[in-house]
């Protein structure tokens, strides 16, 4: 492993190491660079977000990598969450264009989508699996080796993002045309469905990636048993009938009433 700072004869830190590396200085440190565009590595962020689909694995190894040299699990680079949030933004004007909604709907679907669905549940789910890693996937628990709440924050955004394109993007050109999703034949909810599928599928298993790179947790096989769950609702959901992405396009025209 490289060094990334100077310790004492004793082994321990000095007081400036240990000031640069408290959680308040590296967020601190990130969201001053969300205000310098220059400074971001936004080829690389595009780089991990074409690995996320093909092989997340090459994704987390540099996030090993991040770990040597910065002494660090999460990101120090917002670019991904940048190009992310852009992504969030298209595809959700798209969705205002695919439902035919007005500006002014198309504006109030996209709030919603940005700070409830992204931010607010993101957040949700960032804190629970902090909480859920340190507390029950500890080897050995201890101060020097917990997981990182960015880290967490990071891994959400990982799995996020092949859902995000699949659901938000990928669907829009089945919704009302091609196969007609939104639509009460079987084709159309077959499709729809395994899109859920596939979307819902890459989130759990990123997640899974994400947790069980770090070399401190243990039993992280067990964030691949909703897959279990994933795949009785889907042959339920086909069978009976459900449509999700209806269900979907009704929920985003009730929001914005």
């Amino acid at each position: 492993m490289l060094p990334t700072t100077s310790p004492h004869s004793n082994g321990s830190l000095s007081s400036r190491d240990a000031a640069r590396h408290t959680a308040g200085a590296k967020r601190y440190k990130y969201l001053r660079r969300l205000l310098h565009f220059r400074q971001m590595d936004f080829e690389f962020a595009l780089w991990q977000m074409l690995y996320l689909f093909t092989s997340p694995q090459r994704v987390y190894r540099n996030f090993h990598y991040r770990k040597q040299t910065k002494d660090q699990w999460a990101r120090d680079d917002p670019a991904f969450l940048v190009l992310l949030s852009i992504w969030l933004c298209v595809s959700t004007i798209g969705f205002g264009l695919v439902l035919e909604m007005g500006v002014l709907e198309t504006l109030k679907l996209l709030l919603w989508v940005v700070f409830v669905d992204c931010v607010g549940v993101g957040l949700l789910i960032s804190t629970l699996m902090w909480v859920i890693s340190n507390k029950y996937l500890l080897k050995h628990p201890s101060k020097s080796f917990d997981v990182e709440w960015g880290y967490a924050f990071d891994v959400h955004l990982n799995a996020f993002y092949p859902l995000l394109v699949i659901l938000h993007f990928l669907q829009l050109f089945f919704i009302n045309h091609i196969v007609v999703i939104n639509s009460d034949w079987f084709l159309g909810y077959f499709v729809g469905n395994t899109l859920w599928l596939i979307a819902i599928g890459y989130y759990i298993y990123i997640t899974f990636l994400g947790y069980n790179a770090l070399p401190f947790l243990k039993n992280t096989v067990v964030l691949l048993y909703p897959f279990a769950l994933l795949g009785l609702i889907y042959i339920l959901s086909v069978s009976l009938g459900w449509n999700f992405t209806r269900g979907l396009c009704w929920f985003y025209k009730y929001r914005v009433q």
